[in-house]
């Protein structure tokens, strides 16, 4: 949230500047991460992860899947081609928003936090 001076001197502004600010987010992101849900809405069903349970791990596999092709130098997915960034993307939103409608199975390993994996 930005605390500075309202440009203006309309009252509104300075609710609204105390609120989220979504001005700092990058649109094309946005565009794009909208694409990835609108072609998985397409092949899966809309908002699908809410009307059943899913599996953390699914979407952890899926996300560094897409990772992992964009780290070696694909930088669109065959399949849908869309970015591989905004796929990621995709899947974080879906994880959140399992986790937020208590959808979520949260099937990651169980360590202690701070323990070392390496």
């Amino acid at each position: 949230m930005k605390t500075q001076t309202p440009p203006d001197t309309n009252p509104k502004t300075a609710f609204g500047q105390a609120k989220l600010c979504l001005s700092d987010t990058p649109v094309h992101s946005i565009r794009m991460l909208a694409a990835v849900h609108a072609n998985g809405a397409a092949k899966y069903g809309t908002f699908n992860w809410l009307d059943d349970i899913v599996s953390s791990t699914v979407y952890y596999d899926a996300a560094m899947r897409h990772l992992m092709a964009w780290f070696e130098g694909e930088d669109l997915d065959p399949e849908s081609g869309l970015p591989h960034e905004a796929h990621v993307m995709t899947c974080m939103s879906i994880l959140m928003d399992a986790r937020h409608h208590a959808t979520l199975n949260d099937n990651r390993p169980k360590h202690t936090a701070g323990e070392d994996l390496c």
